[in-house]
C-alpha cells in the first residue's frame, strides 16, 4: 500500500512538473512573440499585460521607460475628481462656468485652446455656459476633450492628480499641466507615463482599489464608452469588452485598457508607441498585438 502511495505520489509530481513546464513554455513563446511583433514596428514600443485573475501571468516589455503620456493622464485626472468628490470638495453633478482661458505653468501668463487641435468641438459652442463637472469629465474620456480636460485639472489641481497616483502605487507618472502649454512644452515639462504605471492605475479601477466600488464601476462605464478604438478592441471580437483610454500626438500613439471576456475573465493590457515613423502602420501593428495578446490570454486564463 506505502509502495502504491509513493508511486501515485510521483505520478502526481510528474505530472505537475509537466503542467508547469508547458505553462512557462507557452509564456517563453508567448513573449517570443510580441517582442518579433515589437521588432516589426519602426519606433519605440512598450507593453504592459497583467492577468486580473493569476496575478503570476504578467508581461513587461520596456515597462519602465517613459513616455509623454498624451491623452492618457485623463484617466488619472478622473479618478483625482471622484476622490475629490468623495472627500466632499466637489460634486460632479454640479456645474461650472466653461471658460477658455489657462495659466502657464510656466510665468501663469495666459493661454486658450484652439478648436482646431481637439477632438471635441462641440464643446467649444458652451464656452460661457455652466457646464455640469460629469459632463465635462465624460467628454475628456470618451472623446478626449482637451478643453474639458484643462478646467478640470485646474479645478483638482495637477499636484494632487500625481499624488493620488503615488498612493495607488504609481511611481513615476507625473501629471505636470494641462494641455497645450506651449510655454512649458518648450523646456520640456510635459505629462509623462510608463506602461507599468498605467497598468498599476487600470488594475487599481478594474479591483476597486481607485476609490469607492461604485466610483470605479462608474469609471469603467466611461471608459467603456471610448470613442477612439483603433488599437486594444480594433481587432477583438465584437463580444469583448474593452474599457480603455487612448492618447496620440506627432508620432506617439498609445492605449491602456481593461479587456473582459465574454465568461467574466478579464486582463489589463497597456500599449505606449513614440518615434513612430509611420503613424498609420504602427498603430495597425499595435492593434495586431492586442490581438495576440487576446489570444493568449482567452487560453491561458
Amino acid at each position: 500500500m506505502s509502495l502504491l502511495k509513493n508511486i501515485l505520489a510521483s505520478v502526481l509530481a510528474l505530472s505537475f512538473l509537466i503542467s508547469c513546464e508547458k505553462e512557462q513554455s507557452d509564456k517563453e513563446l508567448f513573449k517570443k512573440i510580441i517582442e518579433a511583433q515589437l521588432d516589426s514596428i519602426q519606433g519605440d514600443v512598450s507593453v504592459a499585460y497583467y492577468n486580473l485573475s493569476d496575478p503570476g501571468d504578467t508581461l513587461l516589455i520596456n515597462g519602465d521607460e517613459e513616455f509623454h503620456a498624451a491623452s492618457t493622464m485623463k484617466v488619472p485626472v478622473m479618478i483625482e475628481l471622484y476622490k475629490q468628490q468623495e472627500v466632499g470638495k466637489l460634486n460632479l453633478n454640479d456645474s461650472i462656468l466653461l471658460k477658455n482661458e489657462f495659466k502657464s505653468i510656466v510665468d501663469s501668463s495666459l493661454y486658450s485652446m484652439d478648436v482646431g487641435d481637439d477632438s471635441d468641438d462641440i464643446i467649444y459652442s458652451k464656452i460661457g455656459k455652466t457646464v455640469a463637472l460629469k459632463d465635462l469629465m465624460y467628454s475628456m474620456i470618451t472623446v478626449s476633450s482637451n478643453l474639458a480636460t484643462n478646467v478640470l485639472i485646474e479645478l483638482v489641481g495637477a499636484k494632487n492628480v500625481t499624488a493620488t497616483m503615488r498612493d495607488l502605487g504609481a511611481s513615476k507618472i507625473e501629471v505636470l499641466r494641462g494641455v497645450e502649454d506651449t510655454k512649458a512644452y518648450e523646456l520640456g515639462l510635459s505629462n509623462s507615463t510608463t506602461a507599468k504605471d498605467l497598468m498599476i492605475i487600470m488594475s487599481a479601477i478594474a479591483q476597486n482599489k481607485a476609490g469607492a466600488k461604485e466610483d470605479c464601476e462608474a469609471m469603467i462605464k466611461i471608459l467603456k464608452d471610448q470613442q477612439f478604438n483603433t488599437i486594444i478592441p480594433f481587432y477583438l471580437p465584437k463580444n469583448v469588452s474593452v474599457a480603455h483610454k487612448t492618447g496620440s500626438i506627432t508620432g506617439v500613439h498609445h492605449d491602456a485598457g481593461i479587456i473582459y471576456l465574454p465568461d467574466g475573465r478579464s486582463y489589463v493590457l497597456v500599449l505606449l508607441s513614440k518615434n513612430l515613423e509611420d503613424y498609420d502602420k504602427s498603430t495597425e501593428q499595435l492593434a495586431g498585438i492586442s490581438k495576440t495578446i487576446f489570444e493568449y490570454a482567452s487560453k491561458s486564463m
